[in-house]
């Protein structure tokens, strides 16, 4: 009996390896899928989905207490949350959406979907799901739609918290200078290109196997007449300085959050961000050391850490 049972897990093992290895080497995608998958289910998340305005939005939700929305930035997803998000969930009710247009959100053609057109598309979402006095996060791009739409609809937020944000005022840096001349960085077709574009964002080189790098680039590929017309609509000066403009319009309490070395948004913005709240309740600025644009990934616990503090203050 005992040498059956040997004989069946060893034949289950070499069937587990055979399909393993069939997925890296023919679908790597659905490896990817399920891994996503297993830390949303880690995180106590759950998928979602609603039709709001002209968006079928697909987000994240759990957790129980008061509420955060967390937004990812230009040519991301939900998921880069899922590590933060895990330290979140037992103390936060946590919605975390795929911004309209990417990751698994609908896609209008021809459609704009720069920073004020994706501030009205968050107030169809946040009304539909009933949202009311919620502590708004934004990442990068999601940091500008964040700021926007906290400008047009104060009564609705509780806080907001801008993380290495787009749309302040910077020392310009060598990627403002490429953005300004037309040089979109996220763009690429091979795997040199994919090292270039994350080395952007990421103090250490992303340690990827190689077919799992293939599905990134077949993904950016697939999306890159929308990735570059997006890009393009950002580098209009109504755009990169969208929440500069608005910031005297702040009236709640606000957390500014930056990796000390971003390559991206130059932590000079943070400044800009400080000095021009003139009408906030509350300013909090944080930095964290060892991480370029990315801390919900980068750094989680620390950035996890802050967004509790300042969450539970106000």
């Amino acid at each position: 009996m005992l040498r059956r049972r040997l004989k069946f897990l060893a034949w289950l093992a070499a069937l587990l390896a055979l399909v393993l290895g069939g997925s890296y080497l023919f679908a790597p995608q659905w490896l990817l899928q399920a891994n996503v998958a297993r830390e949303a289910m880690a995180a106590h998340l759950e998928d979602h989905s609603v039709r709001a305005g002209d968006t079928h939005w697909v987000y994240y939700e759990g957790g129980q207490g008061p509420t955060i929305v967390l937004l990812h930035g230009f040519d991301a997803d939900k998921s880069v949350w899922l590590e933060t998000a895990k330290l979140l969930t037992p103390h936060f009710h946590l919605i975390i959406p795929d911004l309209p247009g990417w990751g698994d959100s609908s896609r209008v053609p021809g459609a704009s979907y720069n920073i004020d057109a994706q501030a009205g598309r968050l107030d169809a979402f946040v009304r539909t799901l009933g949202l009311q006095r919620f502590l708004l996060v934004g990442h990068s791009m999601g940091g500008a739609i964040a700021g926007v739409y906290a400008s047009e609809h104060p009564e609705r937020m509780s806080a907001l918290a801008l993380l290495d944000a787009f749309g302040l005022k910077g020392k310009e840096n060598a990627f403002d200078r490429d953005a300004l001349a037309g040089r979109n960085p996220f763009v690429f077709d091979d795997h040199a290109g994919f090292e270039r574009a994350t080395a952007l964002a990421y103090e250490q080189p992303l340690d990827l196997p190689g077919r799992f790098v293939d599905v990134f680039i077949q993904r950016n590929q697939r999306d890159r007449a929308f990735i570059e017309r997006s890009f393009d609509e950002l580098r209009e000066p109504g755009q990169y300085l969208s929440v500069q403009n608005r910031l005297g319009q702040l009236t709640m309490p606000v957390l500014g959050l930056w990796c000390h070395d971003d390559k991206i948004v130059d932590i000079s913005a943070l400044d800009s961000l400080r000095n021009g709240l003139t009408a906030a309740s509350a300013i909090s600025t944080s930095t964290i050391n060892g991480c370029n644009h990315m801390p919900m990934e980068e750094k989680p616990e620390q950035t996890a850490q802050i967004l509790t503090g300042f969450a539970l203050s106000h």
